[in-house]
């Protein structure tokens, strides 16, 4: 059975701004483990669903397509944020 994560997908740091905050993303689960290339030494495998990357404007929506399509997932919400605030003279206590 095919598994998926639903990820919120969160700001990053270096953005200040929120056009892309609040998508959700689903990617696939590696169903078959990684193995060295014996020509190369590289990792790979013949699992090609983790390549795939959907974007889902909600959590419902994403939640849904999994449900229509017999696809077993789990949700990972994105970490709080939490500022603090502070002076630049609190550098120096």
């Amino acid at each position: 059975m095919t598994t998926a994560r639903i990820i919120e997908d969160d700001r990053k740091t270096t953005q200040s701004g929120k056009a892309k905050a609040g998508r959700w993303v689903m990617e696939f689960e590696r169903e078959q483990a990684m193995r060295a290339d014996p020509l190369t030494g590289w990792s790979g495998s013949g699992d090609t669903a983790t390549q795939v990357r959907m974007v889902f404007d909600s959590m419902d929506d994403a939640l849904a397509y999994a449900a229509a399509k017999g696809i077993a997932t789990h949700v990972v919400p994105a970490a709080p944020i939490s500022l603090k605030l502070q002076t630049y003279a609190d550098n120096f206590r």
